[in-house]
């Protein structure tokens, strides 16, 4: 390809995979950007008109992501078809809730392709219950092994400022998430790959839910032991959950679980933080759901989690707690799921798949966390 020559520089062309991301939210549009970054020609698909305008020309996605410059290198178009052709990856950052209608004028373009399909959603589909991944093999008709899952401590904001983190990549198939991992990753980001799909997507929802918790908590006035009690036997909560659904333990104890789970319940750049925040401060959902701006992932996930929960016999009291301030059954003053137990008889720390020193569990893992940023590393249970 031939370079092209800036006032001071040359700059070259991408030389990476053609790559389609649909959706052009805060979050679909800096994967693509993060795409972008690492040398894949991006073409992003927005609905409107107007914003596929304003990122192909202008490089700026002024309502989801102010301020933020997007690589030259990136077109976006509100023409589906157009935005498909050639693409050599195709990535999904739509609302889990709309994710099956979008698939379904996705079909006829992809039917006849094995390109990966790659979800950048956390979230699951109400009335089925299904995470994301499943719906894509569904709707598409296609063979698991061409789809991956994205998913860790990536707060949209944060890493299109170019700020350091990691995810994980998720697929059955090895060399699909090698694949997807190698495109996605440039100077900033990190993409490391397990096998372990159940895992890496329920990691990506529950955090969601605890962190709806702590931002109730949050919105009350409780402070920071407060906090870290719900944090810490949140993760029990996802990792027993999780495991009841055939998901390695130390998935949950990696980028996809407690990664997520410590930025997602920590920063006020949480859509879900911010929704619990204003159900602690006194607004009812529908409020809640009007001043939203974006979609709240744990708001909508919190009735097919707890209906999966219970058919699996796992017991989730924080999970429960949340649904009932949503549903106006509870004071967000009185919320205190970390101290719910069946009677007052001591109870084990442990989670319910073996490990019984829950904070020693908790302090490796996290351990674990960090040296995976600091050095790399790749496993197939967990990221």
């Amino acid at each position: 390809m031939t370079p092209r020559t800036g006032a001071n520089r040359v700059v070259e062309a991408p030389s990476g995979p053609h790559v389609t991301v649909i959706g052009s939210g805060s979050w679909g549009t800096t994967f693509g950007k993060i795409l972008a970054d690492g040398g894949a020609q991006v073409t992003m698909w927005a609905r409107r008109e107007e914003l596929a305008r304003e990122i192909a020309e202008a490089k700026r996605n002024s309502q989801y992501l102010k301020g933020i410059n997007l690589p030259r290198s990136m077109t976006a178009t509100s023409d589906l078809e157009a935005a498909i052709d050639d693409a050599e990856q195709v990535y999904l950052s739509v609302p889990s809730q709309t994710l099956r209608e979008n698939l379904t004028a996705l079909r006829p373009l992809l039917q006849r392709s094995d390109i990966p399909v790659v979800s950048l959603m956390k979230g699951v589909e109400k009335g089925t219950g299904l995470r994301m991944s499943q719906v894509i093999e569904q709707e598409l008709r296609c063979d698991p092994d061409r789809i991956a899952v994205a998913s860790g401590p990536n707060l949209a904001l944060e890493i299109a400022r170019e700020q350091p983190t990691a995810a994980v990549i998720a697929s059955n198939s090895e060399e699909t998430a090698d694949i997807v991992a190698r495109t996605a990753r440039n100077r900033y980001f990190r993409s490391f790959v397990n096998t372990d799909v159940i895992g890496t997507e329920f990691g990506g929802v529950l955090k969601n839910l605890i962190a709806v918790a702590i931002g109730i908590v949050d919105g009350v006035g409780y402070g920071e032991n407060t906090k870290a009690s719900i944090i810490t036997r949140g993760l029990v909560e996802m990792t027993d959950f999780a495991v009841a659904n055939g998901a390695q333990p130390g998935t949950l104890q990696g980028l996809a679980g407690l990664g997520d789970l410590i930025a997602t319940c920590q920063s006020p750049l949480s859509r879900n933080n911010t929704a619990g925040r204003l159900l602690g401060q006194g607004y009812s959902f529908q409020d809640v759901v009007k001043q939203m701006q974006q979609t709240a992932e744990g708001l909508a996930s919190v009735t097919p989690i707890l209906q999966l929960a219970r058919a699996a016999g796992v017991e989730m009291p924080i999970v429960e707690q949340v649904k009932m301030v949503l549903d106006g059954a509870m004071d967000p003053r009185d919320i205190a799921p970390h101290l719910t137990t069946d009677d007052d008889t001591p109870q084990g720390e442990g989670t319910g798949n073996g490990q019984a020193d829950g904070g020693g569990a908790l302090r490796r893992a996290l351990q674990r966390a960090l040296d995976q940023l600091r050095h790399g590393g790749r496993g197939a249970a967990g990221a």
